[in-house]
């Protein structure tokens, strides 16, 4: 009887997983209630799991996640989660915190937080460095209506520096994402500008995610129903690459992307409406 009931549920949770419609994406798991609101996601070297964080409001916490997106370890950073919302690593390991979101394009102490290699594989609470920056083209705190595009919810590292990708909060741009840089050191920087890139108009097309492939041939810009594929740029103009823009056939609060090899990423959800809080894979060409 026990066993009858047991087959019954399992065939149910089954089915019940093969009617959702994901679109484009493969379904690899529900993240852990403790990351309700995953903002930010990063692949770690020589592993099957993921570096996950929380979005404002949370505790300044990093997590371990498996491929499945159950929480594996959990460790303390001493210092504020104000709106963290982005992650990324470079070739040694050390893992950037993007303290940067800026809903009302007000804020003039948007930081990263820099977690050591060595830190993370060996300890529970963790003292980062800190990486402070600034736009030396925002003249007020906070701009007119139009010029709010000093909102930040993506970054990546590549050779030395961090890439920061804008989320534009004016009303018929939001699809505009502005490309600064600035090193990958503590200290406080000016950000550097590079280049503009328009996704579209539409206020699903938010850039709320960016990732650089393995190889550095890629990158890649995430919004809650597309990917948009910059490939064959020149420098680190990557804006000014080639597009490749990918419908997922899915819309949802997608926060989080970030590549397992040159042509797999990872991409994470929060928990909306009573959905979300996924892990998905999703293949490039």
């Amino acid at each position: 009887m026990r066993f009858r009931i047991l087959r019954n549920v399992l065939i149910l949770l089954f089915f019940s997983n093969c009617s959702v419609n994901y679109g484009q994406l493969t379904y690899a798991g529900k993240i852990s209630s403790d990351l309700k609101e995953v903002s930010g996601m990063e692949s770690i070297p020589n592993s099957d799991n993921f570096w996950m964080v929380n979005d404002s409001g949370n505790h300044p916490r990093v997590y371990e996640v498996n491929s499945k997106g159950k929480i594996y370890k959990t460790l303390y950073i001493n210092g504020k989660n104000r709106d963290w919302e982005d992650l990324t690593k470079d070739n040694e390991g050390n893992l950037y915190v993007g303290d940067f979101g800026n809903n009302a394009n007000d804020r003039k102490n948007q930081t990263i937080y820099m977690l050591s290699a060595a830190d993370l594989a060996s300890k529970k609470s963790i003292d980062p460095q800190k990486i402070k920056f600034s736009f030396p083209d925002q003249k007020k705190f906070p701009p007119k209506k139009k010029k709010k595009h000093f909102d930040v919810e993506s970054f990546f590292h590549h050779n030395g520096y961090l890439y920061l990708f804008t989320k534009s909060r004016t009303k018929s741009a939001y699809g505009r994402t502005n490309l600064y840089k600035i090193p990958a050191k503590a200290g406080k920087h000016k950000a550097q500008f590079i280049s503009t890139f328009n996704t579209c108009s539409e206020l699903s097309c938010w850039v709320t995610s960016a990732a650089i492939s393995p190889n550095g041939k890629k990158v890649v810009l995430l919004s809650h129903n597309a990917v948009w594929q910059f490939t064959d740029f020149k420098g680190d103009d990557f804006l000014g690459g080639t597009v490749k823009k990918y419908d997922l056939g899915h819309t949802s609060q997608k926060e989080s992307i970030c590549f397992k090899d040159d042509s797999t990423v990872y991409i994470s959800d929060e928990e909306s409406h009573g959905s979300g809080r996924n892990l998905y894979v999703f293949l490039l060409d």
